[in-house]
């Protein structure tokens, strides 16, 4: 199994639907970005994937093609929120199996605005299961499905460990201090606890500003094995240490639980997987970009990736080890929360931003000698990816 190289990250900046370029477009600037930053030519990819979650078939081959036609194989990657992460997963077990020396993995979203619609009327729901289980175990008829899901997991948090609606808020505020260094985030202006709090309720004490909003925006990411990467000077110390893909368990929609039906299980599983495989624990990792589609989605996740105990959320960002000079630097890129949620390009977005802080050239984002960076992607539907990158 070869060792497998980071060659080349780009991104877009993100922006608000209806204020971006058209995915094609988005999409292929944001593969030049990588392959120069990879200093390699287009000819050089054997193998390349694409994320994305709101368009037709061979969107990937329409954005690449604005890139090169070399006749590469160009698959097309759906896995909800993880669909970017999911791309990467795919081209990191390319390389690393040997198949190919350097492939491509890339992600983009043309998004509408508001809630996140289903386009088929005329065929089963793939998230039937969640939405049957949201109604089940917190009856709101007219909750919008996301928000009753990964809302109704923060309100089964605070029921069971008392968690304060002001803990939840205080992932807001941070996520919006950190994207204020972020010029590709969406929103960098800050805001205060009070004005999260007052903000309007979207579920129960999950306000708008505790939400992502729909985002338009690409990302893109060049692997390729070491050797191939001293062949064409590329340097080798950015690599990807772990990496897992995961989804539910046989008791996600019986165990009677919005926190297991959200994703906890999948998410400590997978990173448990990843942890092992790395050789290290999570009190290793030095920074951390965690899906954050709600406020409450980031509490739960502290505790699936063990960063603090399983109740201990609260504790965890009341003595601010959730930001730097804390534990572990969690969304110093702002998160989806602030920085966007463009749904197949946020895995590679995350990816992008971790690489900037192990380069040392996240500037004032900065975390100051990161080593491990851990990234973490779920998709209801389901899929989850944990991917370790580490300097070595």
């Amino acid at each position: 199994m070869s060792s497998v190289v980071i060659a080349g990250v780009g991104m877009v900046p993100f922006s608000k639907p209806g204020k971006s370029a058209t995915y094609d477009v988005m999409g292929a600037l944001a593969v030049r970005q990588a392959l120069a930053d990879a200093g390699l030519e287009y000819s050089s990819i054997q193998q390349a994937y694409a994320g994305y979650v709101y368009g037709d078939s061979t969107c990937g081959q329409r954005a690449l093609y604005h890139v090169g036609m070399t006749g590469i194989p160009v698959i097309n990657v759906n896995n909800n929120c993880a669909s970017g992460s999911s791309a990467l997963f795919l081209a990191r077990q390319a390389v690393e199996s040997g198949m190919v020396d350097c492939a491509l993995a890339f992600g983009f979203e043309q998004m509408m605005p508001g809630a996140l619609p289903t386009i088929y009327q005329d065929r089963p729901n793939p998230l039937q299961n969640w939405v049957d289980v949201s109604q089940q175990l917190q009856p709101t008829p007219d909750a919008y499905p996301a928000p009753h899901l990964f809302g109704g997991a923060g309100v089964e948090h605070a029921e069971r460990y008392g968690t304060k609606a002001e803990t939840f808020a205080r992932i807001s505020v941070k996520a919006r201090r950190h994207a204020a260094n972020n010029d590709k985030a969406l929103f960098r202006d800050p805001v205060t606890l009070d004005e999260v709090l007052s903000a309007p309720s979207i579920y129960k004490f999950i306000t708008r500003l505790q939400c992502c909003p729909p985002t338009c925006g690409a990302a893109a990411t060049v692997v390729c094995s070491e050797a191939f990467a001293k062949r064409h000077g590329i340097r080798t110390d950015i690599r990807i240490l772990g990496q897992e893909l995961g989804s539910d368990f046989a008791d996600a929609f019986s165990a009677g639980s919005m926190i297991t039906a959200a994703g906890f299980d999948i998410s400590r599983s997978t990173a448990a997987r990843v942890y092992e495989k790395a050789g290290i624990g999570p009190e290793d990792v030095d920074v951390c970009e965690l899906h954050d589609c709600f406020t409450a989605n980031e509490l739960i996740s502290y505790e699936a990736l063990g960063f603090c105990p399983v109740g201990g959320a609260e504790k965890f960002i009341e003595d601010n080890d959730n930001t730097y000079g804390g534990k572990i630097v969690t969304n110093p890129s702002g998160g989806l929360l602030s920085k966007g949620h463009p749904l197949g390009a946020t895995g590679l977005a995350q990816c992008f931003e971790l690489v900037e802080h192990l380069r040392g050239t996240a500037g004032a984002r900065q975390v100051d000698g990161a080593r491990l960076a851990l990234q973490h992607n779920i998709g209801s539907g389901s899929a989850c990816v944990v991917t370790l990158f580490g300097k070595v």
